[in-house]
């Protein structure tokens, strides 16, 4: 299992000092612009899907809140993850998915993909891997907090980058279960550019 882990208390402070506003546009360190999404976890509605939606509400509890930061710039793209509430000292999973978030986990479609795999769903590591998807796992912290970045010196293609999805494990790496992280708990729509 592979994932990459900032529980650091400076690392939570800076995170959560990016909980502003919902879906606004934040300007990257280089100065190009961003997008900035955030939201507390709802379950399902039958008539419109949250923007955090929940699937299990025991893992991934109503009122959780999760903040996703997309900065771009000439150098490629940066993604930070930010979660409090949830469950405490866990591993999750979280990566981008190229569909919204919807009433069941199945619609948030696979994984985003830089060079993609054209045989789905994608269990090869020379696809499903951290430098061509962009995996944010994390591990909670005593209090359910936990942060994730990833950097990547490419950007997404328009309107193919919509949403984050926590997993219920981190990310595996092995031939044949590569980029898989178990069930999907939880979901946030994020309009990546």
């Amino acid at each position: 299992m592979k994932f990459r882990s900032k529980a650091s208390v400076s690392a939570v402070l800076a995170a959560t000092a990016l909980l502003a506003t919902p879906l606004s546009v934040a300007s990257a360190r280089d100065g190009s612009p961003g997008v900035r999404a955030e939201g507390r976890f709802l379950p399902p509605s039958p008539y419109f899907p949250p923007d955090a939606v929940t699937y299990d509400v025991t893992k991934v509890p109503v009122g959780a809140h999760i903040t996703v930061v997309e900065r771009t710039g000439a150098r490629g793209t940066g993604i930070e993850l930010a979660v409090s509430g949830l469950l405490p000292n866990r591993v999750y999973g979280a990566h981008v998915h190229t569909k919204p978030c919807g009433r069941v986990p199945e619609e948030a479609g696979p994984h985003y993909q830089h060079v993609k795999d054209p045989h789905q769903p994608s269990t090869d590591p020379a696809y499903a891997n951290a430098a061509n998807e962009i995996w944010l796992d994390f591990i909670s912290d005593a209090r359910g907090r936990g942060v994730a970045e990833s950097a990547h010196d490419w950007r997404f293609r328009r309107g193919e980058a919509r949403s984050v999805v926590i997993h219920d494990h981190g990310t595996m790496t092995d031939p044949g279960e590569a980029g898989t992280a178990g069930a999907r708990l939880a979901c946030l729509a994020v309009p990546f550019v």
